[in-house]
C-alpha cells in the first residue's frame, strides 16, 4: 500500500507583516499533488505577497511552509528547480530577443547544459505558441507576447509545479483559451498547477480546487464542486410555459419565451409532473452557483467594501 503524496504546497500560520500594515494573517493553505489550485482574492488581498512567501521572494513574519515537501526557504536550492513560476509579470533584458532571453536564463538554470539548450528553448517557445516569433527585441513586444515569453520561461526546466500570478494578463481570448488547454495539458502530465487570478470565469474553467482569501486572511478552501452547490432554482424548457407555470403554481419565480423557473421542487418531482400532465420537457437544469456568486457572497461587492473600510483595498 503507497502512502499518499505529500501536498504541493502546505502553509500553517503564514503572516507577513509591513511595520504596521499585516499583508497576510495566520494563512492556512493546502494545494494538494495534482491539482490546478485557483488562489482568489480581490486587489490587496494578499494573494501577491503569499505567492512570492513561497517562493522564498520575502520572508515570512512568521509561521511555516512547505514546499513540494520540503521547508521554505530553508530548502530552496533543491526546491526551486522544480518550480516554475510567473510571478507580477515577467522581466527579461529588454534588448535581447525572446531566444536570447530564454538562452541566457536557461544557462543560469539547473539544466544548463549547452548541448540540450536549443531544444528547451524552442520546445517552451512552442508550447507556447511563440516558435514563429523573429529576433525583434523583447522591448518590442507586445504585453501579451511577454506573458507568453514568461510563461515559456517558467517551462523552460519540465517543473513538478507551477505558480503563475495573472498568467493571462493582456492576452485576447483566444490567447486564454490557449494557455488554458496548455495548463490542462500540463496537469495531465503531472504538474501541480497554482494560478493566482482575478479572473473568475478562467478559474472557474480551468481549477479543481479553489482558495479565496480577503484582507489577508483565508476565507474558505475547497474543491469547485463543492463551492458551486446548486442554488435550489430549476430552468424548465417546454413548448408549452403557460401551462408549466400553471401546473407548478407557487414554485415559478420567472417565465421567459419557452423557460419556466422554479424554486423549491427537487428536478425529480418535477420531471415525475410533467409525465402525469402531457407536458413535453425539452430541458430540466439545476442552476448552480456560479465562482461568481460564490466570490461576492464570501468578499462583498465594491460598494460593500467602501461602506466598511472607506476605500476598496
Amino acid at each position: 500500500m503507497s502512502l499518499p503524496e505529500s501536498p504541493a504546497i502546505l502553509a500553517r500560520g503564514l503572516t507577513k507583516s509591513f511595520g504596521r500594515v499585516t499583508a497576510v494573517a495566520d494563512l492556512d493553505l493546502t494545494v494538494p499533488a495534482g491539482a490546478r489550485f485557483g488562489f482568489l482574492g480581490p486587489n490587496g488581498s494578499g494573494k501577491t505577497t503569499t505567492v512570492r512567501m513561497l517562493l522564498g521572494l520575502v520572508y515570512a513574519t512568521r509561521g511555516s511552509m512547505e514546499v513540494l515537501g520540503e521547508p521554505m526557504p530553508r530548502a530552496a536550492r533543491r526546491v526551486l528547480p522544480d518550480v516554475g513560476a510567473l510571478v507580477e509579470g515577467p522581466a527579461f533584458p529588454r534588448g535581447l530577443s525572446g531566444r536570447a532571453a530564454l538562452r541566457a536564463l536557461d544557462a543560469a538554470g539547473p539544466d544548463g547544459d549547452r548541448a540540450g539548450r536549443r531544444d528547451r528553448v524552442e520546445q517552451a517557445l512552442a508550447r507556447v505558441a511563440l516558435d514563429g516569433v523573429d529576433d525583434r527585441p523583447v522591448r518590442a513586444y507586445s504585453l501579451g507576447m511577454r506573458q507568453r515569453l514568461g510563461l515559456a520561461a517558467a517551462l523552460l526546466h519540465r517543473p513538478r509545479l507551477l505558480v503563475l500570478d495573472e498568467p493571462t494578463n493582456g492576452l485576447d481570448p483566444q490567447g486564454i483559451a490557449e494557455i488554458r488547454e496548455l495548463l490542462m495539458a500540463l496537469n495531465a502530465d503531472g504538474v501541480t498547477v497554482f494560478l493566482s487570478s482575478h479572473l473568475l470565469a478562467e478559474v472557474e474553467g480551468l481549477c479543481t480546487d479553489v482558495a479565496v482569501v480577503d484582507r489577508g486572511r483565508l476565507i474558505v478552501a475547497d474543491t469547485l464542486p463543492a463551492l458551486l452547490t446548486p442554488t435550489g432554482r430549476l430552468d424548465l424548457t417546454t413548448d408549452d410555459p403557460a401551462a408549466a407555470a400553471a401546473l407548478f403554481g407557487r414554485a415559478v419565480v420567472g417565465v421567459s419565451d419557452h423557460r419556466v423557473t422554479l424554486e423549491g421542487p427537487p428536478a425529480a418531482q418535477v420531471a415525475r409532473d410533467c409525465v402525469a400532465a402531457g407536458l413535453e420537457v425539452r430541458e430540466l437544469t439545476v442552476r448552480r452557483r456560479t465562482l461568481e456568486d460564490v466570490f461576492v457572497a464570501l468578499t462583498g461587492t465594491g460598494s460593500d467594501r467602501r461602506s466598511v473600510h472607506g476605500t476598496t483595498p
